[in-house]
C-alpha cells in the first residue's frame, strides 16, 4: 500500500511541477490571443481566404496562428468561413494553424523539453500547411466540396458586419475593448481547463510511473530511417486515441520524450491534436463521412511527413536534439527566473480578471457558451438553442450544442422550442442533407405530404425543400434508441 501512494504522490508532484515550470508562458500567451480575438476582424478573415493561392495560405496560417488554441472552437471557426465563401483548403490550414502555430504552444513546448521543439513546431508547421495545400484540392473533389457547404448554409449577420466597421485604433483605446479582450482569455482558460487539466496530470503519471522499457516496446528504436518513419505514424495514432487536444497535450508530448519517442515523432503527436475521435465526428457532421475519411488520411499523412522532414533537417543543418532528461521538470521550488515570472503573471492574471469581473456587459455583443465557458459573439455564434426559459443560448460550437442537448438542460423548464412539443432526447432526420437533429431544437419544420411534420438542419434545407418537386420521394423517421417510428402531429 505504501509504494502505491508513494507512486501516485510522484504523479502529482510531477503533474504541479510541470504546470508550475509553464504557468507564466500559459498566462501571457492565453492573454494575447485573447487580445488578438477581440481586435481582429472575422469578416476580414473570411474575405481573404477565397482560394488557395500559396498568398492565401499564408494569410490563412497567421489568422489561425492569432486565434484560439482550442481544438473545438478553431474547427467551428473553420467551418463557419468555409460556409461564408472561405476556400476549404484555406479553413484546413487556418484551423491547423490556430492549434498549432499559436505562441502558448511553442512557450510551453521550449519550457519543457527544448527550444529545437518549439522552432520545430514553426518550421514542420510551415511543411505540413504546404503539403495540405497541394493535397486537399486534389483529393477532395470540389462537388463534394459545395454540397457540404449548401449543407452548412450562410449564418452570418448585418450585427456582425455593423460592428466590425468600427475602426481597429477605436477599439484598441477604449476600456470596452479589452475589457472583451479580457473575456476572450478568461473563457479560452475556462474552456480549456479540463484539457489542461488532463494533460497534466496523465503526463506527471506517465513521467513518473511508467518504466522507459514500455516506451521502448512501443516506439522502435535502433533502426536508423525506419525507426523514425515506425514513430513519425505512431504519434498520431496515440494523439487519436488520447482525447486530449491543444496545448493540454504538450506534457503528454514530454512524457513521451522523455520515455523514447524519435524527435520527429513527438512533432508529429503534437500536430496531431486535431484528429481526435471527438473531433473526427464533428468533421464527419459537418462535411460528411466521406470529406471527413479524406481529411483524416491526408492530415494524419500530412503530420507524419512534416514529422519526419523536420527531423532530418535538423540533423542536415547540424541542429541538436535536446538531451533526453531522467525527470520532465525539477520537482521542488526553486528561487529563479520562473519562479519570479510566475509571480509577475499572477499579479497580471488578478489585473486581468478584474477587468473581465468589470467589463460592459450591458450591450449583448457577448454571451457565453453555458457547456464550456467560452465567450462566445452573438452575431457570429456557431450554433444555438432556445434555452428553458425562451431565452436564447449561444455555443462556441456544434460539439458543446450537442452537449448541451444531451445534458436535459435543454428541455428543463418550459422545455423545448416555443410552440413545439417536447420531445426529450427524440431526433428526426433531415430529409434534404441526412444529418440527424434534435426535435425539440430544430431550427426550421415542414408540413409534409402526408400530415407529418419534417424538421431540419437549418433554414437553408427548409427552404429546399419547399423547392417545387422536392418532396416527392421525400421519407422521414424519428429516432427513439429503440428503433424509428414514424412522427405524427
Amino acid at each position: 500500500m505504501s509504494s502505491v501512494l508513494h507512486g501516485l504522490w510522484d504523479g502529482v508532484d510531477m503533474a504541479f511541477f510541470m504546470f508550475w515550470a509553464t504557468l507564466w508562458a500559459l498566462v501571457l500567451g492565453f492573454t494575447l490571443s485573447g487580445a488578438v480575438q477581440a481586435f481582429v476582424s472575422r469578416t476580414q478573415m473570411q474575405q481573404s481566404l477565397g482560394d488557395h493561392r500559396p498568398t492565401t495560405l499564408a494569410k490563412s496560417s497567421f489568422f489561425g496562428a492569432v486565434s484560439s488554441s482550442c481544438s473545438y472552437a478553431s474547427s467551428a471557426l473553420a467551418k463557419s468561413l468555409f460556409a461564408r465563401g472561405a476556400d476549404f483548403t484555406a479553413a484546413v490550414v487556418f484551423m491547423i494553424a490556430s492549434t498549432n502555430l499559436v505562441l502558448e504552444l511553442g512557450i510551453v513546448l521550449w519550457l519543457l523539453i527544448g527550444w529545437q521543439f518549439a522552432l520545430a513546431e514553426f518550421v514542420g508547421g510551415a511543411i505540413m500547411i504546404a503539403l495540405l495545400g497541394l493535397v486537399v484540392p486534389r483529393v477532395i473533389p470540389a462537388s463534394w466540396l459545395q454540397e457540404a457547404r449548401d449543407r452548412l448554409g450562410d449564418n452570418s449577420s448585418p450585427e456582425e458586419a455593423h460592428r466590425e466597421q468600427e475602426p481597429l485604433g477605436k477599439r484598441l483605446r477604449s476600456r470596452r475593448g479589452w475589457g472583451d479582450a479580457s473575456g476572450y482569455t478568461i473563457s479560452d482558460l475556462t474552456m480549456l481547463r479540463k484539457e489542461l487539466v488532463i494533460g497534466f496530470v496523465v503526463a506527471g503519471f506517465l513521467a513518473a510511473l511508467v518504466p522507459t522499457w514500455f516506451w521502448r516496446s512501443i516506439f522502435l528504436t535502433g533502426h536508423g530511417f525506419w525507426s523514425s518513419l515506425e514513430n513519425v505514424v505512431i504519434g498520431p495514432l496515440l494523439a487519436l486515441i488520447s482525447f486530449v487536444c491543444s496545448v493540454g497535450n504538450v506534457p503528454l508530448a514530454a512524457a513521451l520524450w522523455e520515455g523514447g519517442i524519435s524527435f520527429g515523432g513527438v512533432v508529429s503527436f503534437v500536430f496531431a491534436d486535431l484528429i481526435t475521435l471527438p473531433l473526427l465526428a464533428i468533421y464527419r457532421k459537418y462535411y460528411g463521412t466521406k470529406i471527413m475519411l479524406r481529411l483524416l488520411a491526408v492530415m494524419w499523412a500530412t503530420m507524419s511527413v512534416g514529422g519526419l522532414a523536420v527531423e532530418y533537417l535538423f540533423r542536415l543543418v547540424r541542429i541538436p536534439a535536446p538531451g533526453r532528461p531522467t525527470m520532465v521538470v525539477h520537482d521542488g521550488f526553486q528561487w529563479n527566473y520562473t519562479t519570479f515570472l510566475n509571480i509577475v503573471a499572477l499579479i497580471g492574471f488578478a489585473a486581468l480578471y478584474w477587468l473581465y469581473r468589470h467589463r460592459d456587459t450591458e450591450s449583448g455583443r457577448f454571451a457565453k457558451d453555458p457547456v464550456c465557458g467560452m465567450q462566445v459573439e452573438v452575431a457570429n455564434a456557431p450554433a444555438r438553442r432556445t434555452g428553458p426559459e425562451g431565452q436564447t443560448v449561444y455555443f462556441c460550437s456544434d460539439h458543446c450544442a450537442g452537449r448541451y442537448d444531451t445534458s436535459g438542460a435543454s428541455n428543463a423548464g418550459s422545455g423545448g422550442r416555443p410552440g413545439r412539443p417536447d420531445h426529450p432526447n427524440r431526433s428526426a432526420t433531415d430529409p434534404v442533407c441526412g444529418m440527424d437533429v434534435q426535435i425539440s431544437h430544430a431550427p426550421a419544420d415542414r408540413k409534409g405530404p402526408d400530415g407529418d411534420t419534417v424538421y431540419f438542419c437549418s433554414d437553408h434545407c427548409a427552404q429546399q425543400y419547399d423547392t417545387p418537386g422536392a418532396r416527392a420521394s421525400e421519407s422521414f423517421h424519428v429516432s427513439t434508441g429503440h428503433g424509428t417510428a414514424g412522427e405524427s402531429q
